[in-house]
């Protein structure tokens, strides 16, 4: 009998403990939820403007003048550079956070430049942007639409092989289905790094049809309500900008302007913004 009384005040005990650990649970899971704020937040400090941009960057400008080539357009052909959007898309935001241009500065010879954008693409891209002083110099041109124009082998060169990047492990997501949820996630978290002045990269997929599998990067949003145009730089596209539309009601991305694609439903992932993903 006395065993059997300790055992059923055990028993009380512990089913008491547990329900006070979920209502626990259930009161930070709400909490946090409530932290984290509407979806589509005001801009900071009330402003109505509906757009959100990296402040420092222009397509004209700060963007490539080589375009990522697509194989099966250019069959036959040898040394194409191709399947380098990754490597290209990379790259952008890595001259965007830790290099600056001095068209005063004398010119380097093809060495000297390629040995500069090495440094630049060593540098790891999810790594906060460098102040102007501490920025790696690339002397004789006024920003990298002339200088990847002019010094093409170079920039490809010190831009190095696409090897890693067609195998790293987060691009095996082009397989993964979504939810609501997370595309809803992904839309605001582009329109808040934004908002921050930094570019986004994104993984762009229509898998399993075999047309889309890339990666562009996002450097303005533009809210419509009921749907909000993201504006990327297109690895395969030096000249002019494409679309991708997060349309609200659906909760899903649509290829509005994606090069040499069909426009059509599409999943969208963010590349390169930590150690892991």
């Amino acid at each position: 009998m006395a065993y059997g009384a300790i055992y059923r005040k055990t028993l009380n005990l512990n089913c008491r403990v547990k329900a006070r650990l979920a209502v626990l649970l259930g009161v930070t899971l709400v909490t946090a939820a409530c932290a984290t704020g509407p979806l589509w937040s005001p801009p900071p400090e009330g402003a109505a403007d509906p757009r959100a941009t990296a402040p420092e960057f222009t397509f004209v400008s700060d963007t490539f003048a080589f375009a990522n080539l697509i194989r099966a357009r250019h069959r036959g052909e040898d040394d194409l550079y191709a399947n380098y959007c990754f490597v290209l898309a990379r790259g952008l935001r890595q001259f965007s956070q830790f290099a600056r241009f001095d068209p005063a500065l004398p010119r380097l010879d093809h060495d000297g430049y390629a040995g500069l954008v090495r440094r630049v693409v060593a540098l790891p891209v999810w790594q906060p942007a460098s102040s102007e002083d501490g920025r790696i110099v690339i002397p004789g041109y006024a920003n990298l639409r002339e200088f990847s124009r002019a010094e093409e082998a170079a920039v490809k060169e010190g831009l190095g092989s696409r090897f890693w990047t067609l195998v790293h492990w987060t691009n095996w997501r082009v397989t993964f289905w979504v939810t609501r949820g997370h595309q809803e996630q992904v839309a605001h978290e582009i329109v808040s790094e934004l908002r921050a002045g930094r570019l986004v990269q994104l993984l762009v997929t229509n898998w399993p049809r075999p047309e889309l599998n890339h990666t562009v990067v996002a450097f303005e949003s533009r809210d419509a309500g009921s749907t909000v145009d993201f504006v990327v730089w297109d690895p395969n596209d030096p000249d002019a900008p494409g679309i991708v539309t997060f349309d609200r009601h659906a909760g899903r991305f649509w290829a509005t302007r994606v090069y040499d694609t069909e426009p059509g439903a599409i999943r969208v992932f963010r590349m390169y913004y930590s150690r892991l993903l």
